[in-house]
Formats: structure tokens, C-alpha cells, sequence
């Protein structure tokens, strides 16, 4: 071994609450199976479930929060309003999107977008909600007959994006 060049071994940690709370090594089948099944865990962060509530959560959460994962979700709302000004007015079938509702809403997408791409860190859920509202096809930003307006599932996921909530249930932020 070359004194010059030392190894360095990098390794992910995941914490799973219990009775107490632990941190043990982040599994790559973990890792491997919250990727493939991320659509799931999304909706069930968004939902409100803990992320510290199961190692596939956990592993989710790390990836999604990541301030890379964070900037691309980031371009995608920012090339949704791009396309929302493109079709505003006519009907495009191979994007279906709402138009009316994505423009009408620009405030707060702007304001999703620089949350979103903040060095700061943030819930998980906040950014699961806003990678929901993205891909669920019958919400606000696909369907007018959404029964929630874009407006508001925005503003629940930007009020989620607060750096001043805490990262983990059960942990008091104190001034």
C-alpha cells in the first residue's frame, strides 16, 4: 500500500427508529430496492409516514433529499412551466397537461423551485409531495378535474419544505 494514497472508505448510514434509535450501515439492497420502488415510497412519504420508519424509507429519503436529486426535481417543474406556456391555449396531446392551472400557479412554483434548489436541509416530504404532484397522472397538473387545485397541493408541499421543521419525528427543534 502506497502511504501516499491512502484508502478511504466511504460508508452510508441509515437510521431506523426503535426502541432506542439506531444507525446501522445503509444496505446497497436497500439502496438498490427503494430506487426501483420509488414511486411507492414517494407516495408514502408524502403521505406523512416517517422516513426513520423502515430501512426502504430511510434509503428513499437520503436519495431524494440529496441537493442533486432536489436540483434536477427542481428543472422539471421549471420545464413543466416552459411547457405550460408553450400549450397555453391549445390542446397537445402528447403532453397533456393543465395549461391553465400550471401558469395560474407560477408564484408558487417559483417559490417550490427555489426551496427545492436551497443549500439548506429539508423534510422529505416536502420534496416527495412535489415529486408526486409530478408524476401522478390524475392530480392538478394533468387533470382539471383534479378534485385539489395545483395552487394548494403547492403550497402544502412548499409549507413541508420549511428547513426549520425537523428532518426526524419525535425530535423537538428548540430555539
Amino acid at each position: 500500500m502506497n502511504s501516499r494514497y491512502p484508502i478511504v472508505q466511504r460508508t452510508l448510514v441509515t437510521l431506523i427508529t426503535g426502541n432506542p434509535l439506531a444507525m446501522r450501515p445503509s444496505r446497497v439492497t436497500d439502496r438498490l430496492l427503494a430506487r426501483t420502488l420509488g414511486a411507492s415510497l414517494d407516495r408514502q412519504l408524502a403521505a406523512g409516514r416517517a422516513p426513520e420508519s423502515s430501512p426502504l424509507l430511510a434509503a428513499r429519503a437520503q436519495r431524494i433529499v440529496a441537493i442533486r436529486s432536489r436540483r434536477r426535481l427542481a428543472r422539471n417543474w421549471e420545464n413543466l412551466l416552459r411547457a405550460a406556456r408553450r400549450r397555453h391555449g391549445s390542446y397537445y396531446p402528447a403532453l397533456p397537461i393543465s395549461s391553465d392551472q400550471i401558469i395560474a400557479a407560477e408564484p408558487a412554483v417559483r417559490d417550490l423551485v427555489r426551496r427545492m434548489t436551497a443549500p439548506l436541509p429539508v423534510p422529505a416530504r416536502g420534496v416527495a409531495m412535489a415529486g408526486v404532484l409530478l408524476t401522478d397522472a390524475i392530480g392538478p397538473v394533468y387533470s382539471r378535474r383534479s378534485p385539489v387545485s395545483l395552487a394548494a397541493a403547492l403550497e402544502a408541499a412548499i409549507a413541508q419544505l420549511d428547513p426549520a421543521l425537523p428532518l426526524m419525528r419525535g425530535v423537538r427543534v428548540t430555539p
